[in-house]
């Protein structure tokens, strides 16, 4: 019985939080005026994401933010792999300093050094540059990433090296044929909890970026409402493109996820 209302329950809340984004879907198929006569209602057609796409500049803003997004979601989780598999398998001296300068980067707020970063970029050519802003999110996203990456490489049994070393396999080999299939979760874990906050981020395109035809989408939301403050089926649609990303993402990846999360309690 108890377990039947905390079911209940659960679905109760799940359909009280979605809600508001059943509502913004269905609105973004309907023009304004049915929206504010009959708030909820069928859809009527695809005229508004049309209108984003096209009108808003909404596909320039969706390119930029996956340009930015993919390249530094890869770069984070190369670098961050070739860091965490020498300090999560190998015996070194000084890897317990690397290990705390990786985690101290966590223990900083990023915003803090945005003025050195601004001149450093400009410097460098890189400021109103998409590359610049895929350097800044790969660089941010490496303390987190080594830290959850280097405690799954220490989890795995030391035996498996021994294994692939009979067999005649060098570090390289080990880690690409070996390591690299086990600690996928954990890959797969920290390429989300990464792409979230970058796809959402404000703060670095707005200080970094100058021209239009660069932004990402957080800051081109901006000019998009402003644009169409008054046309509410637009506005939909474009909340709707912008969230579609991270609902896929998340589906997909949800068992990856939850195996990573989970690892460390199985073993």
């Amino acid at each position: 019985m108890r377990a039947s209302i905390v079911k209940v329950a659960l679905w109760a809340y799940a359909v009280f939080s979605m809600a508001p984004l059943i509502v913004m879907l269905l609105s973004s198929f309907r023009p304004t005026s049915e929206i504010f006569d009959r708030p909820i209602g069928p859809p009527t057609g695809f005229g508004n994401y049309v209108k984003a796409w096209t009108e808003a500049s909404f596909s320039t803003y969706v390119v930029n933010s996956a340009v930015v997004v993919v390249g530094a979601v890869l770069l984070g989780a190369v670098v961050s792999l070739l860091a965490a598999y020498p300090l999560g398998r190998r015996q070194f001296r000084g890897r317990g300093v690397f290990a705390a300068y990786f985690v101290s980067g966590m223990t900083l707020p990023a915003h803090l050094g945005v003025l050195p970063l601004f001149y450093l970029l400009e410097g460098m050519g890189l400021v109103d540059s998409l590359t610049g802003l895929v350097l800044v999110y790969a660089a941010g996203s490496v303390p987190f990433n080594v830290f959850v990456l280097t405690a799954f490489f220490r989890q795995l049994p030391h035996e498996l090296d021994e294994a692939a070393a009979l067999d005649g396999a060098g570090p390289f080999a080990t880690f690409w044929h070996v390591m690299l299939p086990l600690v996928r979760p954990a890959l797969a874990t920290v390429v989300v909890f990464q792409f979230v906050p970058i796809w959402n981020d404000f703060f670095y395109p707005l200080v970094l970026m100058r021209d239009e035809a660069k932004l990402t989408l957080p800051v081109g939301l901006t000019h998009f409402f402003g644009q169409f403050q008054n046309d509410w089926g637009t506005l939909f649609a474009g909340l709707v493109m912008t969230t579609i990303p991270l609902v896929v993402l998340f589906v997909l990846a949800t068992r990856q996820i939850v195996a990573g999360l989970t690892a460390g309690m199985n073993r």
